[in-house]
């Protein structure tokens, strides 16, 4: 079992009356009041002993359907359920800034961005005009854009991390406002292209509708565990729960399956950039 503190123990460690630290306790106390080992109650439960112990630690929240059979196994009526809910939608409230704090020890980076160019491949004129278009203070925009640019040596250096990006159509249609600026953009994305460890896709248009909303990335630490990070437009929120885990990486796979090859995303980008220099025949 890893020692790694997730993100829900660290919730925990720092509010221990949280929905999810009540639940985790309660299953714990459930348990030794029953006089119960792990063994017994994974036998009652069918469930193994190994992730009852997780969802006691608060390493796991489980599904509904887990805190549903506890209830039977406890004969606690419907309480496991109701303060699974409450841990549950404590879990997808989670609001963070940056995953740049995970992006340090992955091992593996999958990104899906629907209507920008994603953060670990803006240039800095780039993210400039992006983050200018908020209103937000100049201060402010100077920190974000530098720090979108530390968090860009994860793609560098001696050990580059295994990065694939999924970048939607709509993205790439969308031009810079400075012509130069999108030029030296798109001049970027075929150079971090051919890099090695990373795989670049585009999602054509033609590749119809699909799940996923606003952007997605999936950050596989090198302990193995994965954290996935959801962006809208003003907050991020991020989540270790595997079940969730496990529905975004089936949405992003599926998605991935709709895109073109690397080779192919290369001569797409090569095209739009040979079609934005070209000259105006006006």
């Amino acid at each position: 079992m890893s020692d790694r503190v997730g993100v829900n123990e660290a919730v925990i460690a720092s509010d221990p009356y949280s929905a999810r630290a009540l639940y985790a306790r309660q299953l714990g106390a459930l348990r030794e009041k029953a006089g119960m080992s792990y063994m017994q109650l994974g036998a009652l439960c069918m469930y193994e002993q190994s992730y009852l112990h997780r969802l006691e630690r608060g390493q796991r929240l489980g599904t509904l359907e887990v805190a549903r059979m506890l209830d039977k196994v406890y004969g606690t009526g419907d309480l496991l359920e109701r303060l699974w809910r409450l841990a549950k939608r404590e879990t997808t409230d989670q609001l963070v800034r940056s995953p740049a704090p995970f992006e340090v020890n992955a091992a593996r980076i999958r990104e899906y961005a629907g209507h920008a160019i994603p953060d670990l491949l803006q240039i800095r004129a780039y993210a400039l005009e992006q983050l200018e278009g908020a209103q937000l203070p100049e201060e402010q925009v100077a920190a974000e854009v530098a720090e979108r640019l530390e968090r860009q040596s994860a793609l560098a250096g001696s050990e580059p991390v295994y990065y694939r990006a999924l970048i939607d159509e709509a993205a790439l249609r969308r031009k810079a406002r400075d012509p130069q600026t999108w030029t030296a953009q798109l001049e970027h994305l075929i150079e971090a292209a051919q890099w090695p460890g990373i795989a670049l896709h585009v999602v054509p248009f033609a590749a119809g509708p699909h799940h996923l909303r606003g952007s997605l990335e999936l950050i596989s630490l090198r302990d193995g565990s994965t954290v996935a990070y959801t962006q809208g437009s003003w907050s991020g929120h991020l989540t270790d729960d595997p079940e969730d885990v496990e529905a975004l990486r089936v949405a992003f796979d599926a998605l991935r399956d709709t895109a073109l090859l690397p080779a192919e995303s290369l001569t797409f980008l090569r095209t739009l950039l040979d079609t934005h220099s070209a000259p105006d025949p006006r």
